[in-house]
């Protein structure tokens, strides 16, 4: 440990649409909580931040209004964004220490210069000493344990609330990229839609999720499984009671994850022959939240033809990727993202 590890606390964070997880170095994941902030919107006010303001989702009345500020794995509102970085990192940092954190941050791999700006002003005015930047796929890698750093090429497909990466790793970098803005929110949305279109059901964000997480799935079950799900009849104005199947579900998911299947071929169709090779021995992984759709693996095992493994305890690879990246910084260095300072 060096004088400046004494003092500084230096934290690594997954910004995600629907999550943010923090690892503080020394320590392990410190906090993993909805991105969501409750504002009162007649004074700005920020109510709850996290899963207290998860709750509030679909339930506040008029002056409340509970916000994602993450949209498709990018920042939508940099205000927001900020308060909600602030409060993360002041949860975590103690003020025992002098000096500000150093924090890496992993963002979608597809980002432009003027997102990554704003994570990095959002993290330096929330009280970052010093910010880097590392695209997801490649802190999920080094979170599963990947040698990035070798010449063999490593396919990793990262499905998060916002974003589905896909990207072939090797020496570093990452040699070919794919990333789609299909991820968990659509799943939801695609539940939502399709209820409300066979069925004349309206649900909520929070009930879709619930539903994809119980039943849904992206391949047939052994056994396939039901649940009752309470909504609002669109016809008759009253809330109403409907079982459905999981054979249902993945109809309503068959869209999207058709989408994210294909997204996954064109970005095997791009990949150098030597590193096709390997990842033909090596297999791909699959990591984020998802990651636990039922039966993702097998769809694309028989789309592709090639193993697919999910990575263990997929919704933490990124954060723990940052954390590994934090523990040794100068053996990591060039996967993370050179900024220019304007």
């Amino acid at each position: 440990m060096g004088f400046f590890d004494l003092i500084s606390n230096d934290i690594g964070i997954d910004l995600g649409t629907a999550n943010t997880l923090v690892f503080v170095r020394g320590v392990g994941i410190v906090l993993n909580e909805p991105s969501v902030v409750a504002v009162d919107t007649s004074n700005k006010k920020v109510l709850a931040i996290g899963a207290a303001a998860k709750e509030m989702v679909g339930r506040t009345p008029g002056e409340i209004s509970a916000i994602r500020p993450l949209k498709d794995g990018v920042i939508a509102d940099f205000e927001i964004t900020e308060r909600l970085l602030s409060d993360f990192i002041k949860r975590v940092v103690r003020h025992k220490y002098l000096m500000k954190p150093r924090i890496v941050i992993s963002v979608p791999s597809g980002i432009t210069e003027v997102e990554k700006r704003a994570v990095r002003d959002s993290a330096e005015n929330a009280g970052a000493r010093e910010v880097y930047l590392i695209q997801e796929p490649m802190a999920a890698a080094i979170g599963v344990g990947l040698p990035v750093d070798r010449p063999t090429g490593s396919m990793i497909i990262d499905i998060g609330g916002g974003t589905s990466e896909i990207a072939v790793i090797a020496l570093n970098g990452i040699v070919n990229n794919t990333s789609i803005r299909i991820a968990g929110d659509e799943l939801n949305e695609a539940i939502v839609l399709y209820l409300k279109k066979n069925y004349n059901l309206l649900i909520g964000e929070l009930t879709a999720e619930e539903i994809k997480i119980k039943i849904g799935s992206a391949f047939p079950l052994e056994k396939e499984e039901s649940m009752e799900i309470k909504g609002r009849d669109l016809v008759a104005g009253v809330p109403k009671t409907l079982k459905i199947s999981s054979v249902q579900i993945r109809e309503a998911l068959s869209e999207p994850v058709n989408a994210i299947v294909e997204a996954v071929r064109q970005a095997l169709e791009r990949t150098p022959p030597e590193l096709a090779a390997d990842i033909l021995d090596r297999g791909i992984i699959l990591t984020g939240g998802g990651a636990l759709i039922r039966g993702l693996d097998k769809r694309l095992r028989q789309e592709t033809n090639l193993p697919v493994n999910v990575a263990e305890d997929p919704l933490t690879c990124v954060v723990r990727g940052t954390g590994k990246v934090l523990e040794n910084m100068a053996q990591y260095s060039k996967v993370l993202i050179k900024s220019r300072r304007d």
